[in-house]
């Protein structure tokens, strides 16, 4: 089982990037994904999450309105489009796949819940 990550680099503000979160070993049916992020001194943080299940997805306050998480079944990757990116945003994002997950599993963007993880890559933001 593996989680890669692509898609970072160095914008601008006010710029765009997409992540993509490649799985390998499994297959991404019946899991939520979630996106996370840590910046430098500071704790990892989710953003986001994706239900695989119904395409249900979740926003932390900090992203919503700006990021969208989408997922491609047939490419068993899912991606983390970035709009209007902020010097804030800057950090290492990872992607995380829980287990399986049935209809009436909640989901949250705790750490604990993900049990496979992607390296990371690398998103930083100029001013």
């Amino acid at each position: 089982v593996q989680l890669v990550e692509s898609g970072g680099g160095l914008v601008q503000a006010g710029g765009s990037l997409r992540l993509s979160c490649s799985a390998s070993g499994f297959r991404f049916v019946d899991y939520a994904v979630a996106w996370f992020r840590q910046a430098p001194g500071k704790e990892r943080e989710g953003i986001s999450w994706i239900n695989r299940n119904d395409g249900s997805t979740y926003y932390t306050d900090s992203v919503k309105g700006r990021f969208t998480i989408s997922s491609d079944n047939a490419k068993n990757t899912v991606y983390l489009q970035m709009n209007n990116l902020k010097p804030e945003d800057t950090a290492v994002y990872y992607c995380a796949a829980s287990p399986e997950i049935g209809p009436r599993t909640t989901i949250t963007l705790k750490s604990y819940f993900y049990a496979y993880w992607g390296q990371g890559t690398q998103v930083t933001v100029s001013s």
